[in-house]
């Protein structure tokens, strides 16, 4: 019943472009009862978190079904997943576009409740690939741990930033929004990734060890 629902939502906002009045007018609707309805859900933006943490699922199982994937480096990991939830949107663009309309915008500076269950989702993907990272050597293990377990949040805000971009992208093919993945992720995995910084900390801590 819940799938029946989403979709009816969906085509719903699609076809009026607005939410429905009332639950009740909903239901009504759709034949059920309303106590039907909240069986399932407790609220038209209940809907809209779990429709975007589909995408975001669907995503992630995607990818993972891809016999390549497995041996791909945490970096073409990421890539993978950006070019595939925007895949992902894109067969989903115009409802997208009606639901962007109701979030506090742009996405990376604000806190918006019907994000949450996708940001889970996004969390402990993005957190399983770290701790990948860190035994390949691609994400470098810093002296403070408390930065480290940021990295996932900041994929996270990479992620709006990237669905923020694309909402307002009308280049051919969205050709403008692959190129920003590109150089985000490759930019995001150098900067966690050892960097000339790391270099110059190592010195100095062999030169402080070492001091006479």
């Amino acid at each position: 019943m819940a799938h029946k629902i989403k979709e009816k939502y969906i085509a719903y906002i699609l076809e009026n472009g607005t939410e429905p009045e009332s639950i009740y007018k909903f239901a009504k609707s759709l034949k059920i009862k309303e106590e039907e309805f909240y069986e399932n859900y407790n609220s038209f933006k209940q809907i809209q978190n779990d429709i975007w943490k589909d995408y975001f699922t669907e995503t992630i199982s995607l990818i993972q079904k891809e016999e390549v994937y497995a041996g791909y480096s945490v970096r073409e990991k990421l890539l993978a997943f950006f070019y595939t939830l925007i895949e992902t949107l894109k067969s989903s663009r115009s409802f997208v576009l009606k639901s962007y309309e109701t979030l506090d915008q742009p996405l990376n500076l604000k806190s918006n409740p019907v994000l949450a269950d996708a940001k889970q989702v996004f969390i402990e993907f993005a957190g399983d690939l770290m701790m990948e990272g860190r035994e390949t050597r691609e994400v470098e293990s810093r002296p403070i741990p408390q930065i480290a377990q940021k990295y996932p949040d900041l994929m996270w805000t990479l992620c709006l930033s990237i669905i923020d971009f694309w909402i307002k992208d009308y280049s051919k093919l969205f050709e403008k929004t692959d190129t920003l993945i590109e150089k985000s992720v490759n930019t995001a995995m150098d900067w966690i990734g050892r960097n000339p910084l790391d270099s110059l900390l190592d010195l100095g801590k062999f030169l402080f060890q070492n001091r006479k």
